[in-house]
């Protein structure tokens, strides 16, 4: 009885709108209210696959997703280990680091879109006074398609590398201090403790962090929208960009509706697999 309020609440605000979505994805939808929708079976999905459009946005996340994971997991588990050899005196550090989650992804564009645009940019600037760059200019940061991309990546990895520190970091805490110690004792090294002690017993948060983060960075709209639009040349189109575009501005809800279920299929099965490989539930017992 006490869990009904809740199990309501994701009933009507979750699952419902989440049904209604992928039985959308059925249909041809017209973009207008009240009007007819015209059951398709398969057809949006089949031309949801094969769009270049879809096609190159899948790839375009798959790679910002990569970018942006792998560089939040290796800098968060450095300063997690760090903030654990520091001890009590991390605290100081720990509250500014997490100054970051504080911050809304709108901002972070903005701000970040600022430091890196042409010309005037900070980052530029600094580049040139450092003798690294020949002219303010040189690096198009959201400019060039060759580099947008991984340019737009920097503020997400900027923004959230707080949350996989903080979670590693609570992770590290749990860990018997005396296994460590006998490894110490034996003779192993601190890269032998890390990757066969540390890094073992780290499983399950590994593969927590690695997940809310995936998913998150797959569905990263708000800050990409902000500091390019998708552009220049599409070069930094993302999925959710392009769900986005296709119901709002190209009025096709049916269509959207078949990319989102792929998106959310793709998501589910990332998910279980993260699980599996990294957490492995039950190996220990084994």
């Amino acid at each position: 009885m006490l869990l009904a309020p809740a199990a309501l609440f994701l009933t009507a605000f979750v699952l419902w709108p989440l049904v209604r979505f992928v039985y959308d994805s059925f249909f041809e939808i017209s973009p207008f209210a009240g009007a007819s929708r015209t059951f398709v079976g398969f057809d949006n999905y089949a031309t949801a696959f094969a769009s270049d459009a879809f096609q190159s946005a899948s790839l375009r996340t798959l790679v910002y997703t990569i970018v942006v994971v792998t560089a939040e997991f290796v800098l968060g588990l450095a300063v997690a280990l760090l903030f654990t050899a520091l001890g009590r005196r991390s605290a100081v550090f720990r509250t500014v680091f997490m100054y970051p989650l504080m911050i809304a992804p709108v901002v972070a564009g903005l701000l970040w879109r600022f430091l890196l645009i042409d010309n005037f940019g900070i980052v530029n600037q600094l580049l040139f006074e450092a003798g690294i760059i020949s002219s303010p200019g040189q690096i198009q940061w959201l400019s060039d398609p060759n580099i947008a991309l991984f340019s737009v990546a920097v503020p997400d990895i900027w923004l959230t590398t707080s949350f996989v520190t903080l979670v590693l970091f609570a992770g590290l805490q749990n860990i018997p201090g005396d296994v460590i110690e006998a490894a110490r004792i034996d003779g192993a090294r601190y890269p032998r403790i890390l990757f066969s002690i540390i890094i073992p017993l780290l499983r399950p948060v590994i593969a927590v962090a690695l997940i809310v983060r995936g998913i998150d960075a797959a569905r990263a709209f708000d800050i990409i929208l902000i500091q390019t639009d998708g552009g220049p040349q599409g070069s930094t189109t993302t999925l959710s960009l392009l769900i986005y575009r296709t119901m709002t501005r190209f009025g096709d809800p049916g269509l959207a509706s078949a990319m989102g279920t792929v998106y959310l299929l793709v998501m589910l099965a990332v998910a279980i697999a993260a699980i599996m490989l990294i957490w492995r539930p039950g190996s220990s017992a084994r």
